[in-house]
């Protein structure tokens, strides 16, 4: 095939430029996205992972973005293949020409496992350095609280098996012998809220409901016990019921923070005034637990944590894409 000039070049790349533009709108989410992050900062860190990847050697670059659109739309692999392939502002977010090839399913697992978790809780934090310059995070109140992750809605098959390898029924102790996901466990909020997988404990700053840190367990670990792992170095903390006892106390004060934490009713500190305050005030950002998604894409507590940070992240640019232009025009 013959090689294009570099005049010719030049013309397709421009025109390319100019189709991009005309379709995809000024106030497009992905276009507010370009400008709210250094991508090349945040990215920089994990170049010498991926320069191998990919029978096409695809560019950490473009493949980390279109990681992140997966996320961003809840696609499934095969979903964010037909995507990236065919979605005009998908392209031109993630950096791949109209004609350009494109990953296909297969590509995005082991984009996966290459990032680990680690190096995502990494890039998670740097997006919160970030968007932390441009004044998104108060860093004065903070919400603490866990959400329900459900891996499988009915475990009938495993419960047979159990009992007919003479178990006296299908519990928490015995489960990762059967089930699929052997780091799942069940979990209960109450007597008519229970499932099956895991816990998503998260600290919302209550600025602009940014998740600040994150942390997965296996259903069954009780809220109150990731108190210290999710807990601010500063401000006050507000936390529900579940967590007024004496380890969350301590993990919140042992942090110089202030506590937020609604009393149980046989508290003898309950103040009801004071009690109706905190949870006005952080009434509003519940809602952002109520937004992340409720149902396990993998198995295994390890990807389950990935699962968690890329939605955290994707979470926080939602917000900043939104909240940004607001702070500008003041």
């Amino acid at each position: 095939m013959q090689k294009l000039s570099e005049k010719t070049t030049k013309m397709l790349l421009s025109t390319e430029v100019e189709i991009f533009d005309q379709l995809i709108t000024p106030d497009h989410p992905f276009r507010r996205l370009k400008q709210v992050i250094n991508w090349e900062e945040i990215i920089d860190p994990l170049r010498n992972l991926y320069s191998d990847l990919g029978r096409s050697g695809f560019s950490i670059e473009k493949t980390f973005k279109a990681l992140l659109v997966q996320f961003w739309e809840d696609y499934s692999d095969r979903q964010m293949e037909k995507a990236v392939k065919e979605n005009i502002a998908i392209k031109w977010f993630c950096g791949f020409g109209l004609t350009e090839e494109t990953p296909n399913y297969s590509y995005f697992s082991r984009l996966r496992k290459r990032i680990g978790t680690n190096k995502l809780a990494n890039v998670f934090n740097a997006v919160n350095k970030q968007l932390e310059l441009k004044g998104l995070f108060g860093n004065v109140f903070t919400f603490v609280d866990a959400s329900a992750i459900i891996t499988k809605t009915a475990l009938w098959e495993e419960r047979d098996q159990a009992i007919k390898n003479g178990e006296e029924k299908l519990n928490n102790a015995v489960v990762k012998k059967y089930a699929a996901d052997k780091d799942a466990r069940w979990g209960a909020k109450s007597k008519n809220k229970i499932w099956f997988g895991y816990k998503r404990h998260c600290a919302v700053d209550m600025r602009h409901g940014l998740i600040n840190k994150v942390a997965v367990t296996p259903a069954n670990v009780l809220d109150f016990k990731m108190t210290e792992n999710i807990c601010p170095k500063q401000g006050m903390v507000f936390c529900d019921k579940l967590y007024d006892c004496k380890q969350a106390n301590q993990a919140i004060i042992g942090n110089n923070c202030f506590l937020g934490t609604l009393r149980k009713n046989r508290n003898p500190l309950k103040n009801k005034d004071l009690d109706k305050w905190r949870s006005a005030i952080r009434m509003p950002f519940e809602g952002t637990f109520s937004k992340l998604r409720k149902r396990a894409k993998f198995r295994g507590l390890t990807k389950m944590t990935f699962q968690c940070f890329a939605e955290a992240i994707v979470h926080n640019l939602k917000k900043a894409t939104t909240v940004i232009p607001i702070i500008t025009a003041q």
